[in-house]
């Protein structure tokens, strides 16, 4: 009985975090957009409440595309693009590398700039580098799985 429980949960989770839009929305900003002030979050957290998101298919967004991206660039030493030595660009992606999103690719230039891309395809999602909730949700589910199977154990061992 508690397996019918378990799937019912999973549904119910997997219902409530899904929401039906007709375009992926995501950030669009670039640190080098304002040199004299960090509005992108190259230096300091990035502040979603004064950013918008855009629909990706729209005439808004400055790249049009299917999910979104955020790109840090920084220098090993001294400055490399307008008198600072890092950059972030957030904005909406169509064609990554990869061919996968959800996942962060990195490497070292010949020049010695580090660089990250991370791509996403839930809306605002390039706002933050933190676990993202449906992540978190799936994790709850396998956890629940888990715990119902030991207590149903235990509770036929008589432990």
């Amino acid at each position: 009985m508690i397996n019918h429980y378990s799937i019912l949960i999973i549904v119910l989770i997997n219902l409530a975090l899904y929401h039906q839009s007709t375009a992926t929305r995501c950030y669009e900003c670039s640190s080098a957009q304002n040199p004299k002030e960090d509005t992108c979050g190259a230096y300091k957290d990035f502040e979603k409440e004064k950013h918008i998101p855009v629909e990706c298919t729209s005439d808004e967004s400055h790249t049009p595309g299917t999910f979104c991206m955020k790109i840090t660039k920084q220098g090993p030493r001294g400055f490399i693009w307008d008198g600072r030595w890092r950059q972030v660009i957030r904005r909406c992606g169509s064609v990554a590398e990869n061919g996968v999103t959800g996942v962060c690719n990195w490497g070292v230039q010949e020049n010695g700039v580090y660089w990250e891309e991370c791509y996403c395809s839930d809306d605002s999602c390039n706002g933050t580098s933190a676990v993202q909730p449906k992540f978190l949700a799936l994790i709850s589910c396998i956890l629940f799985g888990l715990f119902s199977k030991l207590l149903i154990s235990s509770a036929i061992l008589g432990v």
